[in-house]
């Protein structure tokens, strides 16, 4: 079988949610990939080049994956699109919150500035999103700013909590902050 760029990215962030940036090792790679040495060499170039991909790899699916779910429910107001976001934040296999990878890139970025840049790339571009998401029902962008960190900060800390919060509480207490969203007949 052959192994793809993105195959070996996606295992990537696998092992790196799970692992850690230790786990990124060429050879363990290969082997839970079954494949080659070689084939890593094809696609990167050196450990370095591979990390550097995974974190623009990671970069790129986070926010296009944010982006995708606000742009799917904009139309609808605010309400409605956090109401979609909080779905896809808790489902089983939730597409747009995943704590073990979000973990384990911030204890990258402690370490390394290359994950440090990537890392703030993405909180500023989550919480402008966040932040256009609440315009329309907020009166200034300093109080959508506001209200968008809020439901961020709460996803942050839940990521980091030992031991983790279920999907179930996280819900509930996003739920507990749709209450302060505007109905549609305000947006």
């Amino acid at each position: 079988m052959a192994t793809s760029r993105t195959d070996w990215l996606d295992h990537g962030l696998e092992v790196l949610a799970r692992d850690g940036v230790d786990g990124l090792r060429i050879d363990r790679l290969a082997s839970r990939l079954g494949v080659t040495k070689g084939s890593f060499h094809h696609h990167f170039d050196g450990a370095s080049g591979y990390r550097a991909a995974l974190l623009e790899h990671y970069e790129q699916s986070t926010l296009r994956e944010l982006s995708t779910a606000i742009d799917e429910r904009r139309d609808e107001g605010t309400r409605a699109t956090l109401e979609w976001l909080v779905d896809l934040a808790t489902a089983d296999r939730a597409s747009i919150r995943r704590a073990e990878l979000d973990r384990a890139v911030r204890a990258w970025a402690h370490a390394d500035p290359a994950a440090r840049a990537v890392q703030s790339r993405i909180d500023t571009r989550v919480i402008e999103l966040l932040q256009a998401a609440w315009r329309p029902a907020s009166d200034s962008d300093a109080t959508a700013r506001t209200a968008a960190l809020v439901p961020y900060l709460v996803s942050l800390g839940a990521a980091v909590t030992i031991p983790p919060i279920s999907a179930g509480e996280l819900r509930a207490v996003y739920e507990l902050l749709l209450d302060a969203v505007p109905g549609a007949a305000s947006d």
